[in-house]
């Protein structure tokens, strides 16, 4: 058996793909068994990724139930839709009766309508079914969606003796126990209860004598990003969700909120480069292409819309032709800045951090546009004088026009990122190739306007 050092980060290797698939190959169940035992559930699912999917299945079905479900949670959702079609709905109830509801729910939702119906009637455990099928009614991006039903609660006027009777009782079924929760004879979330107060007080007290009134919540319709930045700012491991009555509905931890959290700055970091849908890379090429080409041809029009102002002036210019070769300086110089704003504006939408005053926020980015503008025009204005030789005029042109031009790019990347988060447009959108089609557009147009203007052809 190759030996595995838990303290010694997994690393996976051809060697050790070759031998399962050996193994797999020859049916040496007890060897595969023995090799993988030691592996973390997460590494298994790695080991899978690197096979072909009968391999997978082959092994997935190896396994047992309790650390198949696990696996099966780790791997690459087309991976595992795959799998589970090899699967029968009751092989999959079986794993799905192992899992905690949230990751129950996940793997479900998966399934087509059909199929999730038939793998429901198939778990064993009646009240798990129904708590499935509890959180299937949510839609996706609302806490009720994340949210896990077990958790511990106890009541307010039970003895601390039958709290802790509870509590074992109910902590059989919870994977962790982050928080324990205490509501009223309905139910409701009044408060949470802490372990050391519950250790120090005597065991004929109430648990409302000891309990903590005041605890963080979520209502079941708030939005996920929401959750998150909840979460975020008060460093919760778990936080309970309520119905609109206040009523306690399950939990949410913190493992689901990093998914939500890497899925959102995946999409954002895909719009801010100019792809409208979700993508992965071994995506088909039509869908590649659809989620891509919108934005080109947005680009596209942007720089027909540039070459035309360049044309209108053009045949104007005369002896000031040499105006021409600094436009990709003027374009790159735009765009640059404008997803600069853009990007630290979406920042601060995304963490709280954003004043909340446009206009305060407009003048410091129009400073910091100034402030830059000068730096750079004055170092653009001495290499084209005295390195390139351009006329002196042009270059104080030049120079006016990039600085300009900074503090028009500044302005947009600050302004559109924030009215779009107003309208409820996600402001990711904002960046990439829009800020950048549309400053170099504008400037463009400022810096022949300002040489029309300085130079009078």
């Amino acid at each position: 058996m190759e030996e595995h050092d838990d303290n010694i980060q997994f690393k996976i290797s051809d060697e050790l793909i070759e031998n399962v698939e050996q193994l797999i190959e020859s049916k040496d169940d007890a060897n595969i068994l023995d090799l993988l035992n030691d592996y973390h559930h997460a590494d298994i699912a790695e080991i899978l990724e690197e096979t072909d999917i009968n391999n997978a299945t082959y092994v997935i079905k190896l396994l047992d139930s309790e650390k198949t479900s696990e696996v099966l949670m780790e791997l690459d959702e087309d991976t595992r839709e795959k799998i589970l079609d090899t699967l029968s709905a009751k092989e999959i109830a079986e794993e799905i009766g192992e899992l905690d509801t949230d990751d129950a729910v996940d793997m479900i939702s998966e399934l087509s309508d059909d199929r999730q119906l038939l793998v429901i009637n198939h778990i064993e455990d009646q009240e798990h079914a129904q708590h499935i099928k509890d959180l299937l009614r949510y839609d996706d991006n609302i806490a009720g969606s994340l949210m896990a039903k077990e958790l511990v609660k106890v009541n307010e006027n039970w003895t601390v003796t039958r709290c802790v009777k509870e509590m074992r009782a109910q902590a059989e079924e919870v994977t962790r126990v982050h928080s324990i929760y205490v509501v009223d004879d309905n139910q409701k979330l009044i408060g949470r209860l802490s372990l050391k107060d519950l250790l120090i007080a005597s065991p004929r007290a109430h648990i409302s004598e000891v309990y903590i009134p005041k605890v963080d919540y979520v209502y079941d319709s708030e939005d996920v990003e929401e959750v998150a930045n909840i979460m975020q700012k008060y460093d919760l491991e778990a936080i309970p969700v309520v119905d609109k009555n206040h009523i306690l509905l399950g939990r949410i931890t913190i493992d689901d909120i990093v998914d939500v959290i890497r899925e959102e700055a995946e999409k954002d970091y895909q719009l801010a480069a100019g792809i409208t849908r979700d993508v992965e890379a071994d995506d088909s090429i039509w869908k590649l292409t659809i989620a891509r080409l919108p934005w080109l041809l947005i680009g596209m029009f942007g720089g027909l819309g540039a070459a035309s102002i360049i044309n209108s002036f053009s045949g104007a210019m005369g002896d000031y032709i040499i105006l021409l070769s600094f436009v990709p300086l003027i374009q790159a110089t735009a765009g640059n800045v404008g997803v600069q704003s853009s990007a630290i504006v979406v920042q601060g939408l995304a963490n709280n951090t954003m004043d909340s005053n446009l206009f305060r926020q407009l003048f410091k980015e129009f400073t910091l546009g100034l402030v830059n503008g000068l730096a750079i025009a004055l170092i653009a204005l001495c290499v084209t004088h005295f390195a390139f030789g351009t006329p002196y005029k042009v270059s104080i042109t030049i120079g006016l026009a990039l600085i300009a031009v900074i503090v028009m790019a500044a302005l947009i990347g600050t302004f559109i990122p924030i009215i779009l988060d107003k309208r409820g447009i996600d402001p990711a959108v904002a960046t990439g190739p829009f800020i950048t089609t549309s400053n170099d557009v504008f400037g463009i147009l400022i810096y022949f306007v300002i040489a029309k203007a300085m130079l009078g052809f």
